[in-house]
């Protein structure tokens, strides 16, 4: 891995924010759902869902980022960059199938984050505002058709997908899809909005403000609406009548959903599933919401290092490198949950977990270095696109790191 200067052109906000994103899901997977009174801990109150959803959302980030920034490419490049992106989701992809077959107990994300990539490059060819107006749409109507759909589909048989499930591509296909913890279908609304992000001028402080204005009202906006909602009488019926698998009650319904759904509303479940704002749930309010917290966390952290001294700069990018590495640190902390290294309830595992995957982030960008599977994803990548350039593979075209 050679060593590397920080670019002058790297946003070192965006690094803070998956930084912060690969922490709240670490905090999430380590600490109990429930504090000692019975109610939900404040880590899961804030991380859970959130930080998956910022997770993705920065992902579209990303595939702006390496196919144009503010100005999408077009024609010979723009295939080139798809090819190299399409390379970069199918090992992303791959290592997620690997890390599901290790027992840690986690509903590993990867899989879904590399066919998030795919589904996207149909899309990098548009600007911004018609990007805003897609994820919109797709928030509202991806949720609906999933919850029409999804009782005539097989139920989910995976609890992360593996190599072997490669064997049943419907199955498989059904539950990356729509059944999963991490339904793309869905989820692509995180990152069609990323990719809106992403082409915007990320350099400016008024864009970054509005970002995080924008944020912060429509998840109010969201979670307010939801609960004013859920809160009537007709709608807690519904939902108590539903399907009896979450064995609900009118008094304890907001408090058994509270830590959150697996992916999806209940499969059959009357269509009131779709008011509730809880995490992982997929409705139109939980996407709405987790949408305006990412932009939210995006904007203050573009703003926090926004117009930093090189020092400065220097210093906020070490302290947060875990962020430039995430694909590397998120599938050690993997496998660091899996019976290879800690049992899952290992005394102070949260501050083990965490010292590791920050510090080893610090380190690598003090020494000027590139995670190791950032690295391969990167050299393999950059190689198919220059084959498609036309290019020698020794002379690609470097294009800025995300």
């Amino acid at each position: 891995m050679a060593a590397r200067d920080l670019a002058p052109d790297r946003l070192v906000g965006l690094d803070v924010a998956r930084c912060l994103a690969l922490v709240g899901m670490v905090v999430t997977h380590v600490l109990d759902e429930r504090a000692r009174d019975g109610g939900v801990s404040v880590a899961h109150a804030v991380a859970a869902g959130r930080s998956a959803a910022l997770f993705a959302v920065l992902a579209g980030v990303s595939l702006a980022l390496m196919t144009g920034r503010r100005e999408p490419v077009h024609g010979r490049e723009r295939l080139a960059r798809s090819a190299g992106t399409a390379v970069r989701a199918l090992l992303v992809a791959a290592v997620g199938l690997y890390l599901g077959g290790l027992g840690s107990g986690l509903a590993v994300i990867l899989t879904y984050y590399g066919l998030l990539f795919l589904l996207g490059l149909p899309f990098v060819g548009l600007r911004a505002p018609a990007l805003f107006t897609l994820a919109g749409v797709w928030l509202v109507v991806a949720p609906v058709v999933s919850h029409w759909v999804r009782p005539d589909l097989p139920q989910r048989g995976f609890d992360s997908p593996v190599f072997s499930d490669l064997a049943h591509p419907a199955q498989l296909a059904s539950e990356l899809a729509l059944t999963g913890y991490y339904p793309v279908a869905t989820w692509l609304a995180y990152l069609l909005t990323g990719l809106a992000v992403g082409r915007l001028d990320l350099g400016s402080r008024t864009v970054a403000a509005r970002l995080a204005v924008a944020g912060g009202a429509l998840a109010v906006a969201s979670y307010a609406v939801s609960v004013a909602l859920t809160s009537r009488d007709e709608v807690v019926a519904a939902l108590v009548a539903g399907p009896p698998v979450l064995a609900l009650t009118p008094t304890g319904l907001r408090d058994t959903i509270a830590t959150g759904l697996p992916g999806t509303t209940p499969t059959g479940g009357p269509w009131e599933w779709l008011l509730v704002v809880v995490p992982h749930s997929g409705t139109p309010f939980d996407l709405a919401h987790t949408i305006g917290t990412s932009l939210l966390v995006i904007g203050v952290c573009l703003l926090a290092t926004h117009g930093l001294r090189t020092s400065n700069r220097r210093a906020v990018a070490i302290a947060f490198g875990a962020g430039t590495m995430t694909l590397s640190l998120y599938t050690l902390h993997v496998v660091m949950r899996s019976p290879l290294l800690l049992p899952e309830e290992e005394p102070g595992a949260l501050g083990f977990h965490l010292v590791a995957l920050l510090g080893l982030g610090a380190l690598y960008v003090a020494g000027r270095r590139r995670g190791p599977l950032e690295w391969v994803v990167a050299a393999s990548s950059d190689r198919t696109a220059a084959v498609v350039r036309g290019r020698p593979e020794h002379e690609p075209e470097r294009v800025a790191s995300p």
